[in-house]
């Protein structure tokens, strides 16, 4: 069976027969276990494909390829829902999914005083502009499957809606995601949300519910209504982790991209800076890293080094809180590590203000497995790493785009060799 297990507290379930997005045992308010279903069984020897679509290129590496197989359905029949899933996003969005380009950038490098290489991997010309549709891109397939195979989670499926909580990239990709598959979204706002994002996911057929911040709550306002949906029959259509594990496996395409180039040039940097709001992108480089360095992609684990705003930086706190406690012991205790953050969050990198790091177990183990650690970046660094970026390369990245990094310009001494992600384009 292709099945996943959660982290916190062992169960485990079987993605053909439930859905496998959250943890069965998890129920609000009734324990303090850090609930997130993972991969059980990661594929052994995956191998690459020649295809320069993710999806297609790294299929045996992703567990709905594998409950397909396991089902029954031959390979073209991946291809196949991948290629129309692919023409509908063009239709879409212009383009489907591709391998996105990493490069040195000698002169960004000088211009924020680094002696050795910086190499950034540009996801700016992604699904929708940004790394998000990656994850969800993941979700959909999975879905997809369900229902090619006739597979028990997937009876009632087109029956329910799916739900996003987000300020602007994650909603953007899964409006367009969910558009290209005709599936009905909902998507969960918060006031600010820029007026160009509100226009688009209008145009892409999306119900918007703008959340208010409500007196006395504590909190994420949109990710609170996200959860009532949810619980109301919603698709958790997110990328929080701890709402849907198969959103972080979607996004380990981008790792394995990045250690696959790595791998033919024949180096690996010493540090990786990422940018961490919810913690999706950065769980999803730390496992995707680990299983391209399982299968001989990388000789060594770059440092993961999480990048984190003053004005809002719980991912930090919980790290300085571990310390030498044993992650399996920390994953029984969340509340002693993660909690909400107290005031309301502002950062010219508003794209990672999220209240919580939803997956910020993950991510600490990925930091020890790396020697890793966090770094909290100033309102002046986030600027200056904005500028930087747009001034010496032909990237148009956002603030929480080039946030890592910020990360970078604080703590330049981690590393001779630095690589970055700047993970969405200006709005």
């Amino acid at each position: 069976m292709v099945g996943f297990r959660c982290h916190g507290c062992g169960a485990k379930v079987d993605a053909g027969l439930q859905l496998a997005f959250r943890c069965p045992n998890d129920r609000v308010g009734g324990d303090d276990i850090d609930h997130v279903l993972v991969v059980d069984s990661e594929a052994v020897s995956p191998s690459i494909g020649s295809e320069t679509d993710p999806f297609l290129r790294y299929r045996a590496w992703l567990s709905p390829y594998r409950l397909a197989r396991e089902a029954g359905l031959p390979d073209t029949a991946w291809i196949d829902l991948v290629g129309q899933l692919d023409h509908a996003l063009t239709a879409v969005d212009g383009h489907g999914f591709r391998v996105t380009p990493m490069a040195e950038r000698p002169a960004l490098a000088e211009a924020i005083g680094l002696l050795g290489p910086l190499f950034v991997k540009d996801e700016t010309g992604n699904v929708s502009g940004s790394h998000k549709a990656r994850h969800l891109m993941g979700v959909m397939l999975y879905l997809r499957v369900l229902e090619a195979a006739r597979l028990p989670a997937g009876e009632t499926l087109r029956s329910r809606r799916l739900a996003i909580a987000s300020c602007g990239n994650a909603a953007l990709a899964a409006a367009v995601v969910a558009r290209a598959a005709d599936w009905p979204l909902d998507v969960f706002i918060p006031p600010d949300a820029d007026a160009s994002v509100r226009t688009r996911l209008g145009e892409l057929g999306a119900q918007i519910t703008i959340c208010e911040r409500r007196p006395g709550e504590t909190g994420d306002p949109c990710y609170l209504r996200f959860r009532e949906a949810v619980a109301a029959g919603a698709i958790p259509f997110g990328v929080q982790g701890t709402d849907n594990g198969l959103a972080i496996e979607g996004g380990r395409t981008l790792a394995f991209e990045m250690a696959e180039e790595f791998h033919r040039i024949g180096t690996v940097p010493d540090a990786l800076f990422v940018q961490v709001g919810g913690g999706a992108l950065a769980s999803a480089l730390a496992q995707g890293l680990a299983l391209a360095r399982a299968n001989g992609l990388l000789s060594s684990l770059p440092r993961l080094i999480a990048v984190q705003t003053a004005g809002c930086a719980p991912l930090a706190r919980a790290w300085e809180r571990l310390g030498g406690i044993d992650l399996a012991v920390a994953a029984k205790t969340r509340s002693r590590f993660m909690w909400p953050w107290e005031t309301t969050p502002a950062s010219l990198a508003h794209g990672i203000l999220d209240d919580e790091t939803y997956d910020w177990w993950a991510i600490a183990e990925g930091l020890r497995a790396s020697g890793g650690s966090t770094v909290v970046v100033d309102e002046t660094q986030v600027a200056a790493a904005h500028r930087a970026g747009r001034m010496h390369t032909d990237i148009a990245a956002s603030a929480t785009g080039t946030a890592g990094l910020a990360g970078v310009i604080a703590k330049p001494e981690a590393g001779k060799r630095i690589a970055v992600i700047f993970s969405g384009k200006e709005r």
